[in-house]
């Protein structure tokens, strides 16, 4: 199903940090943004067990189970299973492996089988207190995680979450499933398939502003031919974007930062805000359905939004390009 006819807006939520991302967010945060959000109109919620063991689906869930059902659009994700069990010491992620180091300290099973994704949306739908899904995206099956093993977790999930995603769409019990991945090479290994095919795919941190030559080159137009929308996570790059200092998830590097830079002055000079140039940026390409920025804050719901209908002008895009800043190859606003 298209993900723009799922979708309710261009912009929805994305509670990755509500899972204690970086740092221990108090419950009386967590509600105010959550609250902040509904209040301002965002009707789109992304979530994954892996967020804090299951913290931003539980955080989550305070604020959607006391909702009409049919008045939001609902997604997480597969692939892992938050058991009852406690576990001790550092957990193995990847180049991730102390992003949730503050989250619940539940043993989290990293699986992709038929048998586990229906267990991993159980249990989602148990932490939520909702009775469905509207979009379920299989998790991480990507370099970043799983190194040179990545290829055999895809292949797990391809004979395992694939197939049964495929039959609850096809029963009617959700309306879309995809990838959600931090890499472009899953998505376009999965999209050569002959079957299954997914609806769609939740990119993060690869169609931004400042990371986006990759995915313009080989996923973007696989995905523009086959009619396969994006949902784009990390809008802000980790926070660099959105006056922070992290890009992937770490203390951006000297030359992000000079980027950033550039690009600020650019900004600066034509009166345009760098959340406004992000959203905007991503937004602009034909595949993107959505784009789901995160926060932990209340305050931060209002600028995203502000940031998304400011009026940003032609000169500013055009200046962006002229100094190669974006690829030539990005569609940008207003078709420049």
């Amino acid at each position: 199903m298209d993900l723009k006819a799922i979708l309710p807006d261009r912009i929805g939520f994305g509670t990755a940090p509500l899972g204690n991302m970086f740092r221990a967010v108090p419950e009386e945060e967590a509600t105010s943004t959550l609250d902040a959000a509904w209040d301002k109109g965002i009707r789109y919620y992304d979530t994954a067990p892996l967020y804090g063991a299951g913290l931003a689906e539980i955080r989550l869930g305070g604020l959607l189970s006391r909702k009409n059902r049919d008045e939001f659009v609902l997604s997480t994700k597969v692939g892992r299973v938050i058991l009852d069990e406690v576990e001790s010491g550092s957990r193995e992620l990847g180049e991730k492996g102390s992003l949730f180091e503050a989250g619940r300290p539940n043993r989290i099973l990293h699986e992709w089988t038929a048998d586990a994704t229906e267990r991993s949306i159980e249990g989602s739908l148990q932490r939520l207190g909702v009775d469905r899904l509207d979009i379920v995206w299989v998790h991480d099956v990507a370099q970043d995680f799983h190194g040179d093993d990545w290829l055999g977790k895809l292949e797990e999930a391809r004979t395992g979450a694939f197939r049964v995603l495929t039959r609850l769409r096809d029963e009617g019990v959700v309306k879309a499933w995809g990838l959600g991945v931090n890499r472009t090479e899953p998505i376009e290994l999965t999209l050569a398939l002959d079957e299954p095919k997914p609806d769609g795919f939740l990119l993060a941190g690869r169609y931004t502003l400042l990371d986006h030559e990759h995915a313009i080159q080989r996923l973007l137009p696989m995905a523009q031919d086959q009619g396969v929308g994006m949902v784009v996570g990390g809008p802000y790059s980790s926070g660099i974007l959105a006056g922070g200092a992290r890009f992937e998830y770490a203390d951006a590097p000297p030359e992000i930062i000079e980027k950033v830079q550039r690009i600020k002055e650019i900004a600066d000079r034509n009166g345009v805000t760098l959340k406004a140039a992000a959203l905007q940026f991503s937004l602009a390409h034909p595949v993107t359905a959505a784009v789901i920025p995160g926060a932990t804050k209340p305050g931060r719901i209002a600028e995203d939004l502000a940031a998304l209908h400011e009026k940003v002008p032609d000169q500013f895009w055009r200046e962006l390009r002229e100094a190669r800043l974006v690829s030539p190859q990005a569609p940008l606003p207003d078709g420049i």
